[in-house]
């Protein structure tokens, strides 16, 4: 599975109980995004991996939906009365024991995958989480008068600000990390999350090799929509769409990721009921097509999705 953070996590929580329930062992690749990656206050924050971990764990605050349950933020106060780092990018203190974590074992030399395979070690998450690369890739946008990072972009200014266009920073020398090639070669299916079509699934398709290996897997690529009834999930994907100036709606990211026949990503595109319409034109894409529920109100709806994806 190619995936972002938290519509990729509730994704993939359905997806494992799935799994568990109807495909004793087998196993889960997640090939996470880390395009929104960043270095503050001396530590690695990985929010995509980190989201997926949580979640699977069972440790997300699921009222704010992102972070820890059960969090405090003393230690942010603190950053903030000192003048360190973004006082609008809050971390829990529990989450700051994560990225203290990550920091310590990157810098003692250990590449991110196996970094990522330590810190998950902890839990029992019935999904194997393999970051894309082991290079930093961060994502930038450009906009009037310069650039951002995507995170002061996203969570400062809540996308607002219009963009004219993102750039992942280091991507041409980046390679994929241990394990990620290997996955989609063997993998019986591959699926692609509700994730942003952009910044998400665009920067993992944008690290050299992935594209080929996903062109050359015998298993059939399967994505399910971000989009539902012309508006995004969750998040401020429409903005990314915009941006490279791609309607918001089912169809439109379906023809933006394009047939794998004709050398784009799908095989096959899941549409939610709301988008039954679409169906034909994007079967004419040489797509296969299908309408189901695909609101993930709880790990049930999530897994009956997931079951619908593999289906197809």
């Amino acid at each position: 599975m190619l995936s972002g953070g938290v519509g990729g996590a509730r994704f993939l929580r359905g997806l494992r109980e799935h799994v568990r329930s109807n495909l004793p062992g087998s196993q889960i690749n997640a090939i996470v995004n880390t395009g929104d990656d960043m270095w503050l206050t001396g530590l690695r924050i990985a929010p995509d991996l980190d989201s997926i971990m949580y979640t699977l764990a069972g440790e997300n605050d699921e009222t704010r939906g992102w972070g820890r349950v059960g969090e405090t933020e003393r230690v942010s106060g603190e950053l903030r009365a000192y003048g360190v780092g973004w006082p609008w990018f809050t971390l829990g203190d529990l989450d700051i024991g994560t990225h203290i974590t990550r920091s310590h074992l990157l810098r003692e030399g250990q590449p991110l995958s196996a970094v990522t395979d330590h810190i998950t070690a902890r839990w029992d998450l019935g999904v194997r989480l393999v970051p894309a690369t082991d290079q930093e890739v961060e994502t930038h946008v450009l906009v009037e008068g310069g650039e951002l990072h995507f995170q002061e972009w996203w969570t400062r200014h809540r996308a607002s600000l219009p963009a004219l266009g993102f750039v992942q920073r280091g991507v041409e020398t980046a390679t994929p990390a241990p394990g990620v090639l290997e996955a989609i070669a063997e993998a019986d299916v591959v699926l692609v999350a509700p994730s942003n079509p952009v910044v998400s699934i665009g920067t993992i398709l944008g690290i050299p090799g992935i594209r080929a290996a996903l062109a050359a897997t015998s298993a059939r690529v399967v994505g399910v929509s971000p989009i539902i009834a012309g508006s995004v999930v969750r998040g401020m994907a429409d903005a990314c769409l915009a941006a490279i100036g791609v309607e918001t709606s089912a169809e439109a990211v379906a023809l933006h990721y394009g047939a794998r026949s004709a050398g784009g990503l799908l095989d096959a595109w899941l549409v939610d009921n709301a988008d039954a319409a679409a169906l034909p034109t994007i079967e004419a894409a040489g797509i296969t097509a299908c309408a189901v529920p695909l609101w993930m109100r709880d790990p049930g709806t999530s897994a009956r999705l997931a079951a619908d994806a593999l289906a197809v």
